[in-house]
């Protein structure tokens, strides 16, 4: 008969058997036993950073990149209430994310009601799982079930609570091995729909979202375009799903309308939405009469208004793909050139904005970026204008090269989003790009960068107010009131941390500098000025117009 075990160290053994590397987090004395067991593992490390928040989003970051579940710990009260915002970033977002939680004693009262909330009742909206637990002898079906739920299509966030009494019981469960599982392959019949309506279409398209940018659908929708001939849209978060240089890729619809990839699904009568999720902005608006819509994804369609798929082929998207591929006949009759044209068109007018004012111009600044990462480089965008520009601009090589968020949208994720994926790939090259907004919200992650070691770049793009904002409140005619602000003198700033600050004076400077904190080890924070004043005029109106007449 097997000894028993301390609860909390049981707990630890879970994590291990399932793979975990890192625990990122600001324990509490309620996660004192939790912290002593971890102490003792050979193999999680703790990742102590200076704010819950940010601990959230280099969990689920990491979930991002690996397909495993990150991992973060918080206390009870205020720890959970910060973790909030991180929870609801993996949930809308597609990662795979467990986050523990303290709580105080469950069988007796140790401090009244003091920092208690119901922090399970709080998850639920934001989770896929939440649960508290009551006894030592559960913990290994629990936590092998929040890793389950995690990790299974669509990824998500889940939560444990570990309250104090329980972490310290005695108990004599042991570790849940993983099952093996298989995704569902799509029905036969609704691959062959799929493929008649294709293949009886003039002018197919498909559009890549944000469930396909897994490793094995790149590879099978890789095939399908090779062998088909067929141009393909991403939405935000598909970039990278496939090479961008590809001469039938037509653009990322980073606008909900009028931009020239939305102009280029327009002319489409059958298109493949591969991946798709509501929670991005449409890639394109359906109307009674239009394209016909295939709805290729692990999940039914959620209908409204605007989406309502004529055909939906469920199951393992990858190996969806793949069956489509190996049954579809090319036809001689089907027209990509007059899509082709949009991005052309696009291309051309990038060419000509592109010019070396200083503060930089944002397609200027795009464009110095591409420029400055290798194939294999990720950038990880936090939330702001400069987001959209990135999206229609910038050329994603690879799978995941291109983190932003287009879900929850969240300011503060940009920092800690590029930490995980330094610590992830160690190397290769990584940029963090933020607003002085967003990028002020997680600023004290610095001192955990510096700590940890991490090679990365951060570029901070400073207009000195919410620069998103202050453009859909001009759009919207009203004057310019309550979004500008101050900011600490950011080279200093960074220095403080131990990092290494720079300020770029001009386009030339910026392009030196980019190339040589890149090359160079340690944390290099680089303070560029960015001039937002034609956004209006050419994201409202001039790409409206211009694509428009094609």
């Amino acid at each position: 008969m097997a000894e028993d075990t301390k609860a909390s160290d049981l707990f630890i053994e879970c994590l291990e058997a399932e793979g975990v590397e890192y625990i990122f987090g600001v324990p509490g004395e309620e996660n004192l036993d939790l912290l002593q067991s971890l102490s003792k593992s050979d193999s999680i490390k703790l990742v102590l950073t200076r704010h819950e928040q940010g601990a959230g989003f280099m969990a689920a970051t990491y979930g991002r990149h690996t397909g495993k579940a990150g991992v973060c710990l918080a206390t009870l009260g205020p720890g959970a209430t910060n973790l909030v915002t991180a929870g609801a970033y993996a949930q809308l977002g597609g990662m795979p994310m467990l986050m523990i939680t303290g709580q105080k004693p469950i069988k007796s009262s140790k401090q009244g009601r003091f920092q208690i909330l119901d922090v399970v009742e709080m998850m639920g909206p934001i989770t896929k799982y939440t649960h508290q637990l009551a006894s030592g002898e559960n913990i290994p079906s629990r936590v092998r079930e929040a890793f389950r739920l995690a990790e299974e299509e669509k990824p998500g966030a889940t939560h444990l609570e570990l309250p104090e009494d329980i972490a310290e019981e005695q108990c004599s469960a042991t570790p849940i091995p993983a099952s093996l599982a298989r995704r569902p392959s799509a029905q036969d019949k609704a691959v062959r729909q799929a493929v008649e309506a294709l293949e009886a279409a003039k002018r197919p398209v498909l559009v890549i979202g944000a469930g396909a940018n897994r490793l094995r659908t790149s590879k099978m929708l890789g095939e399908f375009v090779a062998k088909t001939g067929i141009p393909f849209v991403t939405t935000q978060m598909g970039k990278g799903v496939l090479d961008e240089r590809h001469p039938l890729f037509l653009g990322c619809a980073a606008l909900s309308s009028g931009d020239f990839a939305n102009r280029a699904l327009q002319e489409a009568d059958c298109i493949v939405n591969v991946g798709h999720d509501v929670i991005e902005k449409p890639p394109f608006f359906m109307e009674r009469g239009g394209a016909t819509v295939i709805h290729v994804s692990t999940k039914t369609a959620e209908v409204d208004p605007v989406y309502f798929p004529q055909i939906e082929v469920i199951g393992d998207i990858a190996n969806a793909i793949w069956q489509m591929k190996e049954a579809i006949v090319p036809q001689d009759d089907w027209d990509s050139q007059c899509m082709v044209r949009y991005r052309e068109a696009q291309e051309a007018h990038t060419d000509e904005i592109v010019d070396e004012r200083f503060p930089v111009f944002p397609p200027t600044l795009v464009r110095e970026v591409r420029k400055a990462m290798p194939e294999d480089g990720i950038i990880c965008l936090d939330n702001g204008i400069y987001k959209i520009w990135f999206a229609r601009c910038y050329e994603a090589y690879q799978p995941n090269t291109i983190l932003l968020d287009n879900a929850l949208a969240s300011m503060g994720a940009g920092l800690p989003s590029a930490m995980a994926s330094a610590m992830v790939y160690p190397d290769r090259k990584v940029m963090a790009i933020c607003g002085d907004g967003g990028f002020m919200m997680n600023s004290q992650e610095m001192e955990t960068a510096v700590r940890l070691g991490l090679n990365l770049t951060v570029l901070i793009l400073r207009d000195d107010a919410l620069g998103m904002i202050r453009w859909k409140q001009s759009d919207m005619g009203f004057a310019d009131y309550g979004l500008t602000f101050g900011n600490p003198d950011f080279v200093d700033y960074a220095k403080s941390y131990g990092a290494h600050g720079h300020r770029a004076g001009s386009v030339e400077e910026l392009r030196v500098l980019l190339r040589q904190c890149s090359d160079t080890p340690g944390v290099h924070v680089i303070d560029c000025p960015v001039d937002y004043s034609e956004n209006e005029r050419i994201l409202n109106h001039e790409i409206k117009e211009l694509s428009a007449k094609l």
